[in-house]
């Protein structure tokens, strides 16, 4: 009985095959002229002007372009990402962030301290502090877990370590000196 229907059921899934390309056949030999060729001219309200050039795609990991200019560490919100960026405009390095609970608002910061290694305000000991920003009474800065966590930060604690990985944290100490400009976008 299992042999009969599967026989059935082939023969169900080739009618239904054979009917949509029937059906896909007619749809083109009846398509007007204007749709069922394909054209060198471009229409509509979308046509580019002539002497515009097409903009290349956004590259997905590109240094965000509401970022300010010149040397500065890039810290954008809603990517949990942070680039690298040297006077030239070119990213460095970027790499994925975990933000803490206590976020600053978009804006131009200053590398304010450092701090070699210490304990954050989680519990975690932490190395490579880069502070750059207050929200009230917290201060926020980036920072690498000394066991290479990312763990999201309690919601029920006022945090505001931005965590990632040791590489990322070495590369980011190495660059962010006090001073070093710091961007936060959305």
């Amino acid at each position: 009985m299992a042999r009969g229907s599967s026989g059935i059921v082939a023969g169900l899934t080739a009618a239904a095959l054979a009917a949509v390309c029937f059906l896909a056949y007619q749809a083109s030999a009846n398509a007007p002229d204007s749709v069922a060729a394909p054209s060198d001219k471009a229409s509509g309200p979308t046509a580019a002007a002539p002497s515009a050039k097409p903009e290349p795609p956004k590259e997905p990991l590109a240094v965000p372009a509401d970022s300010d200019a010149g040397t500065r560490v890039v810290y954008a919100l809603k990517d949990r990402r942070v680039w690298i960026v040297d006077d030239n405009e070119k990213a460095l390095r970027t790499f994925t962030v975990m933000p803490s609970s206590v976020n600053p608002l978009p804006g131009v910061y200053a590398v304010t301290s450092r701090s070699g290694s210490i304990k954050g305000s989680d519990g975690v000991p932490i190395e490579h502090v880069v502070r750059f920003a207050n929200v009230g009474d917290v201060s926020v800065g980036f920072s690498a877990a000394q066991d290479n966590s990312m763990e999201s930060p309690d919601p029920t604690m006022k945090t505001g370590g931005v965590r990632m990985k040791r590489a990322d944290g070495n590369a980011l100490w190495t660059f962010a000196t006090v001073g070093v400009k710091v961007v936060v976008v959305p």
